[in-house]
């Protein structure tokens, strides 16, 4: 998949494109100007997955946390979806030189910002790839995105 003139979306990118949310109307707005898929790591969306899959146990524990099973497996359903459809593309990553570039990063600011792991690890990926824009929701990984040098669309 090509991705060189494509954005890189975060996790609160996907949650907000997959469930209604605040920030819902934005991110829909960015996907209809995309023009071919919306590149995205194996990780990225094993993140997604993985967040879905506990706000459903969330659910299933206090019914005032997450949300339920039927709305989880409905996201699920839609993200493999986009996947077989080509709304998302999956792109190859180099995951030995994404952990450089996150190791590098993580010197670099999580003393003075506190960027968690992944966070770090998604805008790594991003300049892995050479993309030039981050998608996210996320106030502080915005931060990192930019002091990158990615443009950031939130």
């Amino acid at each position: 998949m090509k991705v060189s003139a494509a954005p890189f979306p975060d996790t609160s990118f996907l949650c907000s494109l997959y469930r209604a949310d605040v920030y819902s109307r934005r991110a829909d707005a960015r996907m209809k100007r995309l023009d071919g898929p919306l590149p995205a790591s194996s990780f990225v969306l094993l993140e997604f997955r993985q967040s879905i899959r506990l706000q459903i146990r969330l659910h299933q524990r206090d019914a005032t946390k997450g949300f339920g099973a039927a709305e989880g497996h409905a996201m699920l359903k839609l993200v493999r979806a986009d996947l077989a459809a080509g709304v998302l593309g999956v792109v190859a990553v180099d995951w030995a030189d994404v952990q450089h570039i996150t190791e590098t990063l993580s010197a670099k600011y999580t003393e003075s910002a506190g960027h968690r792991l992944l966070d770090i690890l998604h805008v790594a990926t991003a300049i892995h790839l050479g993309l030039s824009e981050f998608l996210t929701f996320d106030t502080l990984q915005q931060t990192l995105a930019e002091a990158e040098g990615l443009a950031v669309t939130s």
